[in-house]
């Protein structure tokens, strides 16, 4: 019986997640974080497969993704050509990742999956064809998923990120920082469809290509520039950046009321940026601060409204 562990990964500061910008081709920055999800299979008498879900959640994550989920796991098991005819496997999910909209909990469970499932069946592969096998889970969730959430949840570290639009292979450079940055993840409770909020974006470009056209060079340059920051250790243009990443998704319509809420909170309590990751509608924001002494001031702020808050470091 095997326990894989490994970093989660989590969506950056100018990373808009798997469905909205980078679904498009354009480039996008993830982040590891020391949280994980584990995965464990055992062998048992009998046929098929049966699931125990011990992850932390965001209350109603884990019913309202639970389809999605259970198709995950079989996307996977069948991307590997395991034999579930002649055995039955109990797989059991755990860790301290909270799932949550806009984490990367999904494509942290499938990364997961596919490293327990190596170990068990001892299939030899190497991390391109974990990668792989995540990215066949993720599209349970996503539909047609950028590949960045899995990427990170394989990899780790910080990476830079582009989906190759013509099936290729996707750019994936290493970056490296040189401080660690205080992030504080403000966690609306809420849990949006991806399927649908995508759906909706997609409509929305439809109706209005040279408005989505300008917003998307916009975004171009707020990565470049990101990336530059990081390399460079900036964190007060980072933040500027956040600010303006973040006014980008409000004109796509991804950023819902809490949201925005959340963002100002963090603002008004010294974050150098704020906005929101993942899906939207809800989920996750993000925030920088220049010091751990301003991170604990922007989470306790976010938790006397009533929030969660978790703190945690970047690079």
């Amino acid at each position: 019986m095997e326990r894989l562990y490994f970093l989660a990964k989590f969506n950056s500061q100018f990373r808009i997640k798997r469905n909205h910008f980078v679904v498009y081709g354009l480039p996008a920055i993830a982040s590891a974080l020391s949280s994980y999800t584990t995965a464990e299979v055992k062998i048992v008498n009998g046929q098929g497969w049966t699931v125990d879900d011990q992850r932390p959640a965001t209350p109603g994550y884990k019913q309202m993704k639970y389809d999605d989920a259970m198709q995950s796991i079989k996307n996977v098991l069948e991307h590997l050509k395991i034999d579930i005819q002649s055995q039955k496997l109990e797989i059991t999910f755990a860790g301290d990742l909270i799932a949550a909209s806009g984490v990367g909990a999904s494509a942290a469970q499938c990364t997961s999956l596919a490293r327990a499932l190596n170990e068990r069946f001892n299939l030899g592969l190497d991390d391109e064809k974990i990668n792989a096998a995540a990215y066949e889970g993720e599209k349970a969730y996503h539909g047609t998923p950028s590949g960045i959430d899995n990427t990170a949840s394989t990899y780790g570290g910080l990476i830079w990120f582009v989906k190759n639009l013509s099936g290729g292979k996707n750019t994936m450079d290493l970056l490296k920082t040189p401080k660690k940055m205080p992030l504080v993840i403000a966690n609306s409770g809420i849990t949006a469809s991806t399927t649908e909020v995508v759906a909706d974006v997609r409509s929305l470009k439809e109706e209005s290509p040279e408005k989505f056209e300008k917003i998307f060079g916009d975004y171009k340059i707020l990565a470049e520039k990101a990336k530059k920051a990081l390399l460079e250790g900036d964190s007060n243009t980072l933040g500027d950046l956040m600010n303006q990443n973040h006014k980008l998704l409000q004109q796509i319509t991804v950023s819902g009321e809490l949201n925005d809420r959340l963002v100002e909170i963090a603002l008004n309590n010294g974050a150098l940026g704020a906005k929101m990751t993942g899906t939207g509608r809800g989920g996750l924001v993000i925030a920088l601060a220049e010091s751990e002494e301003l991170q604990e001031k922007i989470a306790k702020a976010i938790e006397q409204e009533g929030f969660d808050a978790w703190r945690t470091m970047i690079g």
